[in-house]
């Protein structure tokens, strides 16, 4: 049971941690020191009492008449059924987490701060409570008192627990059970005395402006006339704060004896079976402390007067049949609940220094003794601790304490509703008897009472919270446990992903959701960033085919590769998922990666090309500004870029029955060139001075023929400009919108409509005209046919041509290209309309030849193809 506990598989961690090697090396011998160590302590001994001796503390012995006092029987009982009630939906989600799968020595990084808060306390009340200026009873005047003597009384103590917690935790826990022992006897003693006492009058001494004043409180027996004037509630100044009392400030005290339910969760590394022994334990003790405190309420209104109550946090040796073994049991009930307190808070602080949550900040709680003892994590503790102590009572901070605790509780609620919510296969607690809905309400439960206390200390210590969150995402390494945040991420994401029908799709709606294909990101670092800013919030995925056969290889090449790709996406900063594939060709894998890629309504409809041209690629990810300006070397997972002589992957044929694969599979194609030679950073540094242009030109230049400014693929063209012109890096950047116009082909006419679709699709562009007379007569010269002029959507062409790209000769092609060069200055970037590929396959390379002619030279372009209809003049 122990082995299978604690396997791997298993372990499963609500906070994040370190990866590093070192690390993982320290927490592996520390974990095998744990399993080596033998786990001999039973239920009894390692759950219920640690959490019965850290729960019986100081409220027990000197604030539950307080507590009676002010409040009355029935709102006393209220308040531990609300407090219990708090307790046990929190108690049921500790059981779950702890019963699901092995626990480390060490317990819960959470609550590290309130222990150390309770650490303080613990030691400092009980001897202010024994002051002769609090109570008179006897009259002898056992030590001065005064704010100094009481911190000096709270030092010496907790030096002591600092001795120690420093020697070993041994001797506290070797001493556990005699402990126990006491302040069972103690108990037992006092509910005795509720019997055999006989009715006393008690003198108080309490401190006034002017001296002191004396009050008489009275131990009636068991009286009905007592109990009826005790049922209700009572609230009165709190002597020793001036401060007056009501629900919320007193059920905060009240709260402080309820808390130390995860006493036993800490010692999972001490027992047999943790798995078993803990949510016995834990729900065993809980149950027991709630008779008691219960019993004992309804003991103190049947026997005790109110002033006694309200004016005596001693009164309890007073009735007693033996004064002395109260005192004891006071003193072993409180000085134990700090020395455990003082040594959970140093064994916490130690577990988040050695996993680095917060990065160097804790570095100095990391040093251990000889023999393992966290040292100063200890003396840190104790540090923390000393300071708290000059804040004094109980009663001035039991409400930032109880807030705190509370916070806790609901945090770990929220731990186990989110794995609840989840549903990871792994989440599988031994202890059944939760479910979200008692998760929901401990969590409600926690923030209502939290406001009821105190709306400030709840909502400084939401405040903080949010603070150490901000720090564990900033300073904390990566984590190699696995986050629960991404468990409840996919479980979302799968929900909507399901909800996203593609039978719902609009037009309106219609965003870019890019596949580029990368042979290398060392030659293709600006495009990928290119593209990122093209994708207008759409998916992105980066493919890559690799050429080989899996029945050839003794496992899965692309694993190793996964890494590299993942770290060139966070590097480069952009919103992107990686998708690799083998295959026996490339035009094969870019098939595969457009059937499989994305899920659902989230698939890529749009593929993304370098150009295919004989240009050397060069290796620009060196100088890349995500890698100068880091102190990290280019990622060494990619291989170098391709020689100049070295031979291609894919031919032109191949290249071309890519572009019409993905146009019969009804998806758009964009074709990049020379977008290695975009420097945006220097484009957006210009922007202040003289804006970059974007140039659109949304005419089939290699059918003259026939074009068209608004059919599909040219309003897709100005959709992509527009897109981009819209990103916030590329907003200051002008669209200007070329329309080539022949002579005696009212030109203006074409301008009004061009504008008036313009305005209709929202987009703000310049129109210029540009004539191209001479360019088009070569054209109709090499077809010797008579000329006919471009269209809008609304004209038919009149002369029938083949329906392909190829009918153009070079010469009007480079004619084209010369047009295009010649309206100046030269652009950002340019987007052309790409032409479908012919039918013909025997065409497939004068098809890119004539594609390689008309953006030569033009610096930065895009080749656009679309098949989506994008554009929609409703809101």
């Amino acid at each position: 049971m122990a082995s299978s506990e604690r396997s791997a598989l298993l372990t499963y961690r609500l906070c994040g941690g370190s990866g590093e090697e070192e690390r993982g090396r320290e927490r592996g011998r520390g974990r095998a020191r744990a399993a080596a160590a033998p786990r001999k302590l039973p239920t009894f001994l390692g759950v219920v009492v640690p959490t019965l001796l850290s729960m019986f503390s100081v409220v027990l012995f000197l604030r539950l008449g307080f507590v009676v006092g002010h409040a009355g029987l029935y709102q006393a009982l209220a308040m531990f059924a609300v407090a219990y009630f708090i307790i046990g939906m929190t108690v049921l989600s500790v059981c779950a987490i702890a019963t699901n799968g092995a626990l480390d020595a060490g317990g819960a990084y959470s609550g590290g701060s309130q222990l150390q808060v309770m650490t303080a306390l613990s030691p400092a009340d009980p001897i202010s409570s024994l002051c002769p200026g609090q109570k008179v009873g006897t009259g002898v005047h056992v030590l001065p008192q005064s704010y100094w003597y009481e911190l000096l009384y709270g030092t010496i103590l907790l030096a002591l627990c600092l001795v120690v917690c420093l020697v070993g935790a041994s001797i506290y826990a070797k001493a556990t059970f005699l402990i126990f022992l006491i302040v069972a006897g103690v108990l037992g003693t006092i509910l005795i005395s509720f019997f055999a006492t006989r009715p006393i009058g008690v003198p108080i001494r309490l401190p006034h402006f002017n001296g002191s004043e004396i009050e008489n409180g009275s131990f009636t027996g068991f009286s009905l006339a007592t109990l009826r004037d005790n049922l209700g509630g009572g609230y009165g100044v709190d002597y020793t704060t001036g401060q007056m009392m009501s629900f919320s400030s007193v059920f905060a005290v009240m709260f402080n004896g309820c808390t130390g339910i995860m006493a036993g969760s800490n010692m999972s590394g001490d027992l047999k079976r943790p798995s078993y022994s803990i949510p016995r334990g834990t729900i065993s003790a809980v149950l027991f402390t709630y008779l008691v405190y219960n019993l004992l309420a309804f003991f103190m209104c049947a026997t005790c007067n109110r002033t006694l109550l309200q004016k005596d946090y001693g009164f309890l040796r007073d009735i007693s049949i033996f004064p002395p073994l109260v005192t004891v049991g006071i003193y072993a009930a409180t000085l134990s609940a700090a020395m455990s307190n003082l040594i959970g808070a140093s064994r916490i602080l130690y577990a988040l220094a050695r996993d680095d949550l917060f990065g160097r900040a804790l570095a100095l709680a990391k040093k251990t003794s000889a023999s393992g003892n966290p040292i100063m994590a200890v003396i840190l503790s104790w540090l923390v601790v000393q300071l708290v102590l000059f804040s004094g009572k109980l009663n001035t901070i039991a409400g930032v304490v109880t807030t705190f605790f509370l916070l806790v509780y609901a945090t770990v609620n929220l731990a186990c509703l989110a794995l609840e919510w989840a549903s990871a296969p792994n989440f599988r607690p031994t202890f059944r008897y939760f479910t979200w809905h008692t998760c929901l309400l401990g969590i409600a439960g926690c923030c209502v009472m939290m406001f009821l206390i105190s709306p400030v200390s709840a909502s400084a210590s939401l405040g903080f919270l949010l603070l150490l969150l901000l720090a564990l995402h900033y300073l904390s390494p990566s984590s190699t446990w696995g986050y629960i945040s991404q468990a409840l991420i996919f479980h979302q994401v799968r929900k909507y992903l399901l909800m996203l029908d593609v039978r719902k799709d609009h037009v309106k709606f219609w965003r870019p959701q890019m596949l580029l294909m990368v042979q290398n990101p060392r030659g293709s670092a600006r495009l990928i960033d290119f593209v990122n800013d093209l994708k207008k919030s759409g998916l992105y995925v980066l493919g890559h085919v690799e050429l080989q056969d899996l029945d050839a290889l003794p496992s899965d090449p692309l694993q190793a590769q996964q890494d590299s790709w993942l770290g060139l996406v966070d590097k480069l900063n952009v919103k992107a998922f990686v998708s690799l594939t083998l295959a026996p060709s490339v035009r094969h894998g870019v098939r595969q990666l457009l059937f499989t890629s994305g899920l659902g309504g989230m698939r890529p409809n749009t593929l993304v090309l370098g150009f295919y041209d004989d240009a050397a690629p060069q290796d620009g990810l060196a100088q890349h500004p995500a890698f100068t300006s880091a102190r990290e070397e280019v990622p060494l997972g990619f291989p170098p870029v391709r020689a100049p002589a070295a031979p291609k992957l894919l031919s032109a044929r191949e290249y071309v029955g890519i572009v019409a694969d993905a146009l019969k599979m009804l998806r758009n194609v964009l074709l990049a060139r020379h977008l290695e030679s975009l420097d945006k950073a220097w484009e957006l540094r210009r922007a202040a001075s003289s804006p970059p242009s974007i140039h659109v030109w949304p005419v089939n230049l290699l059918r003259p023929d026939s074009a068209r400014y608004a059919d599909t693929c040219s309003l897709f063209l100005l959709q992509m400009a527009c897109v981009l012109n819209m990103t916030r890096a590329w907003r200051r950047a002008h669209l200007r919108l070329f329309l080539c116009v022949e002579a005696g082909a009212m030109p203006h006419a074409q301008e009004d409509k061009l504008r008036q679709l313009l305005k209709d699709l929202r987009i703000q562009a310049q129109i210029q005209l540009v004539p191209w007379d001479a360019v088009v007569s070569l054209h109709w010269q090499a077809q010797r046919a008579p000329p006919g002029g471009p269209a809008l959507a609304e004209e038919e062409s009149t002369v029938n041509f083949p329906a392909n790209a190829t009918q153009v000769s070079d010469e009007y092609v480079c004619a084209a290209n010369k047009l295009i060069l010649e309206q100046g200055p030269a652009p950002a970037v340019r987007f052309l309309y790409l032409p479908r590929p012919p039918a013909d396959t025997s065409l497939y390379p004068l098809y890119l030849h004539h594609l390689d002619l008309l953006t030569r030279d033009l610096g930065p372009t895009v080749l656009v193809h679309g098949v989506s209809a994008v554009t929609s003049t409703q809101l």
